[in-house]
């Protein structure tokens, strides 16, 4: 339980609907932060203690910055289905592809640093500036320009890469005993709560600023 002199965190959260999105929810909420996600359709989250839910557009610095006054770390999930646009004109399922991001990332810095807001956490394919020769060269030239432009930046960021999703599961997956899982989800969700809580652990210690790190375990061939 918080007592007085409990420091509040608060983190703002971009791609509160993917499946990462909800494994963060869940570690932020059990370490009692308090999570503000930041969505187009505000009754999209059933309400729980400790979540808000607030409007606003990515890509749009200003409107950043409004969304992520007074918080003390914002995450943001760049290949999230469903990242906050403000408008009627794009399907909200769409994964933002990699000018997109680019243009995500850029508002996002811009919105941060007029609200003096510093750690960010932003998570997406960032794998391909481990391995460019595999990768799609579009996708590995906006990840240059992202961290470019963090790198010319006064934040205080840490790029992480996106572990594999699974389609439809929210914020309750997490929040299960192992006894009570579906068939097959015990490893995705292990998987994404390594990542949530590697991320969770991160701001707490603040470590690995300005630097791109991995918290999903490779895979055995």
């Amino acid at each position: 339980m918080k007592n007085a002199e409990t420091p509040v965190v608060k983190v703002v959260l971009y791609g509160a609907m993917s499946s990462l999105g909800s494994a963060l929810m869940a570690e932020m909420l059990r370490r009692q932060h308090e999570v503000i996600a930041i969505l187009d359709d505000l009754t999209a989250l059933a309400p729980r203690p400790g979540l808000r839910t607030k409007s606003g557009n990515l890509f749009d610095a200003e409107r950043v910055k409004q969304s992520v006054a007074g918080s003390s770390a914002v995450i943001c999930l760049l290949d999230a289905p469903g990242l906050p646009l403000n408008s009627e004109y794009v399907e909200k399922s769409i994964v933002p592809g990699p000018v997109e991001q680019v243009l995500a990332a850029d508002a996002l810095i811009d919105g941060m640093q007029a609200a003096g807001i510093n750690r960010l956490f932003l998570v997406g394919d960032f794998d391909v500036l481990d391995d460019p020769e595999t990768f799609d060269p579009l996708q590995r030239h906006a990840a240059e320009e992202i961290r470019e432009a963090l790198q010319s930046s006064a934040l205080q960021w840490t790029l992480v890469n996106a572990p594999r999703g699974v389609p439809g599961l929210t914020i309750e997956h997490f929040s299960q005993v192992s006894s009570s899982l579906e068939p097959g989800l015990k490893e995705p969700l292990e998987r994404l709560m390594r990542t949530a809580t590697g991320i969770a652990d991160e701001l707490r210690l603040n470590l690995h600023i300005g630097e791109h790190v991995n918290f999903v375990a490779a895979s055995a061939f």
